[in-house]
């Protein structure tokens, strides 16, 4: 009988041990309680959200494989396939930022390349504690390098992606990396071990024992013991990970590979039980064959190590030689370490010694799923309430703190450190709404985008759920894109807490929501739960990436300014909406009130009017309105133009002036078009019913903008942009001193 001890060291529960041993007919050796324990955790075995995650819309007009694979697939004409996926690598990064967020990059590349993609882009969602404190600094610090030294080195640009800083990710910040590419559509590759009697393969680096139990890691709270857990994070190199890529799509192009899957989560364990656990059959390998790096390791490390740029492969005997040719060629291992059988067994030997023999079904299959207990956190209905506080009488120096602001500040000193130009397609620049890639020969493009806000998920998950999709379609509808596919990363704190449970619950239904109106399916994604250290948990924060078509990228408008004496004009209609808003936060330290509403209708006139007025060549500049209001909207605009133009914007509205110039009210997008095309816009968003009015004009060098008779916001542009561009490498030199 296991103890209670091991048991706990397993992240097992006597329930869930005790079904293993009914599904085993037999009590299990340590090495199968291993396996059992990765399999059924948390990450892998979703046994907390699988029922909430049924909600989402997983069909699609462009979908050619939903959830269920290592990535999702979308048609996107011209015989392509999209492929693309998101993952976190969270607790790693906290525990060691570095090589947390390298190990993060490359599990989410070997995803894409396992369908037979070749990665294009890679876009990051980070979240981390306030720069203030050198700890969090030395995390994204740490992070930020090591994204861009796995990335960079390996030749994927990173196109895009969010940084967003609050108190609540000191202990845990959060790593999530979207990997989108690009595969012939009869070239696509699943993880199946079909066809008994065919060769199991593992081809790639040799195995260590570096990130054992890394999965159930992830599947529990860290608590102030967390630094005995660096051995769980693994160690990537890049170098290896591009020579896998290409040893790998080789042998696929010249049709060697019935089935392959990347060894990610729990390693060995994954590959074997999943790959067989789909194709309905079995396997049978031999342990003492698995190339290692390390001296004396036993079955329990070698099955559960997570050692990178892994893969197993299934193939044809005839084809085996041909195939270890091209791995050679590539120097890597290539090494047939077993077979599939028909048993639906996982039997593995080692030293003549059968160690493990575990029904694959029982592993990938039948692992609990709880329905836990949901309960409103009483917090709630506290934050709903709040009145609203009185305007501040210098509302020219609140728009200079809020530009200055980490959360809305330039990320130049991120993104910067990536090389998003390597492959020569991508067209948009980091720090757009949206980033946009050719498709060399072709006249249409591919659009991407990441968007979450964890304050309004907070304030009200299933509204801050909704939110999520629907920004990230507006940033799209910015370039012009009609978005096709979602993949999303569910970041939460400990779900055996009703009120955590609650919260996930909530936001699941809302994006679910938000995805049907917007006619978009879910191909898949990660859920992180188990997002807090010592109790306390992050803030929910749901991060959707979602991938749109641009008809013709010669259209694609710039996100700043592009000549003076253009027309501004707003699409939407500006509300008195304050709740939620990074101005609330910031100038008044309150996180209360209801976010921002969503009227799916008007969003999704809204988006179509700008995409229509896009595609027909009459928008020079394109700009979401969100963290920060109007005034931040209008400023990012002259920041980003290449000319650093400034505006003078005239408003009417009946509205408070710090709700009309800082609230975040949905469903806007500012445009600019020359003076000849303006009545065309204004004629389309009538047809669409789209309120649309021209507010000011492109010009000078000061942002001016006037409420009624009165200027409240006059800066000079380079005292602006100044303070807009320099927020966040302030505290880093602050750190260096």
């Amino acid at each position: 009988m296991i103890d209670d001890k091991t048991l706990l060291d397993h992240n097992l529960t006597r329930e869930e041990y005790q079904l293993i041993v009914k599904h085993l007919g037999r009590e299990p050796n340590l090495t199968e309680l291993g396996i059992f324990s990765v399999m059924w955790s948390e990450h892998c075995g979703y046994k907390s959200s699988r029922v909430h995650l049924k909600k989402f819309p997983t069909r699609g007009k462009f979908l050619i494989q939903g959830p269920g694979e290592n990535a999702g697939v979308m048609d996107i004409g011209d015989d392509l396939a999209l492929v693309f996926k998101i993952e976190s690598h969270n607790h790693p990064s906290y525990l060691e930022p570095y090589q947390g967020a390298a190990t993060g990059v490359g599990g989410i590349l070997r995803d894409i390349f396992t369908m037979g993609a070749r990665p294009v882009a890679v876009l990051d969602s980070l979240r981390f504690g306030p720069l203030d404190d050198p700890k969090n600094r030395a995390i994204m610090d740490g992070v930020v390098s090591g994204i861009s030294g796995y990335g960079n080195s390996f030749g994927v640009p990173t196109v895009g992606g969010e940084v967003y800083f609050h108190e609540c990710y000191s202990l845990n910040p959060l790593v999530n990396v979207c990997c989108i590419g690009l595969a012939r559509k009869d070239k696509l590759f699943l993880a199946r071990a079909q066809g008994v009697g065919n060769a199991v393969i593992y081809v790639g680096a040799k195995t260590g024992r570096d990130g054992i139990h890394g999965a159930t890691m992830a599947s529990a709270e860290f608590g102030e013991e967390t630094e005995h857990k660096r051995p769980n994070v693994q160690v990537g190199d890049p170098f290896k990970e591009k020579l896998l890529l290409e040893a790998c799509l080789e042998a696929m192009a010249k049709d060697l590979i019935v089935g392959i899957q990347d060894m990610g989560a729990a390693g060995l364990t994954c590959s074997t039980t999943e790959m067989a656990a789909k194709a309905g059959t079995g396997m049978e390998i031999n342990l003492d064959l698995v190339p290692q790096r390390e001296a004396g390791m036993n079955p329990y490390e070698i099955m559960l190590s997570e050692s990178q740029e892994r893969m197993l492969i299934v193939a044809e005997p005839g084809k085996v030689e041909a195939l270890q040719k091209i791995f050679s060629k590539w120097d890597l291992d290539a090494v047939v370490i077993g077979k599939v059988t028909a048993d639906g067994q996982l039997k593995a030997y080692f030293r003549n010694e059968l160690v493990i023999d575990i029904p694959v079904k029982a592993v990938v299959d039948l692992c609990p799923a709880y329905r836990r207990p949901a309960r409103m956190p009483a917090f709630i209905n506290k934050v709903a309430r709040w009145r609203q506080p009185e305007m501040p009488s210098d509302l020219n120096q609140v728009f200079l703190q809020l530009v200055a602001s980490p959360n809305i500040a330039d990320k130049e000193w991120v993104f910067r450190q990536y090389d998003h130009m390597v492959q020569v397609n991508t067209m948009v620049l980091p720090g757009a709404d949206a980033a946009v890639l050719r498709l060399k020969g072709l006249k249409k493009g591919l659009a991407m985008t990441l968007d979450g806000n964890s304050l309004y998920t907070f304030l009200n998950p299933r509204r801050g759920g909704q939110i999520a999709v629907a920004e990230a379609c507006r940033n799209l509808a910015c370039a012009g894109a009609t978005p096709i596919g979602v993949t999303n990363c569910l970041n939460f704190g400990n779900p055996e807490k009703p009120e955590i449970m609650w919260q996930f619950q909530q936001a699941v239904e809302g994006i679910a929501e938000a995805c049907r109106q917007f006619d978009i399916p879910v191909t898949g994604g990660n859920v992180s739960f188990y997002n807090e250290t010592e109790g306390r948990p992050i803030y929910p924060t749901p991060v959707l990436g979602i991938v749109g078509l641009v008809d013709d990228t010669a259209r694609v408008p710039s996100a700043g300014f592009q000549g003076a004496g253009e027309t501004i004009i707003l699409l939407g209609e500006n509300k008195e909406e304050l709740g939620g808003s990074e101005y609330l936060r910031l100038i008044f330290s309150e996180e209360k009130g209801q976010p921002p509403a969503l009227n799916f209708a008007l969003e999704k006139r809204v988006q179509e009017c700008c995409r229509l007025a896009i595609q027909a060549g009459l928008v020079r500049t394109a700009h979401d309105l969100s963290e920060g209001g109007l005034a931040v909207a209008l400023a990012e605009c002259s920041f980003r133009s290449p000319k650093k133009i400034g505006f003078e914007v005239r408003l009417n509205e009946a509205l408070r002036t710090d709700a009309l110039l800082f609230g975040e009210s949905q469903s806007r997008i500012i445009i600019t078009a020359k003076q000849k095309d303006v009545r065309k816009i204004l004629a389309l968003a009538r047809k669409m019913k789209v309120k649309a009015r021209v507010i000011g004009r492109t010009g000078g060098r000061r942002l001016v903008i006037w409420h009624k008779k009165k200027k409240v916001v006059d800066q000079p542009l380079e005292l602006a942009y100044r303070a807009w561009k320099k927020a966040i490498p302030d505290y880093f030199r602050v750190k260096k001193i």
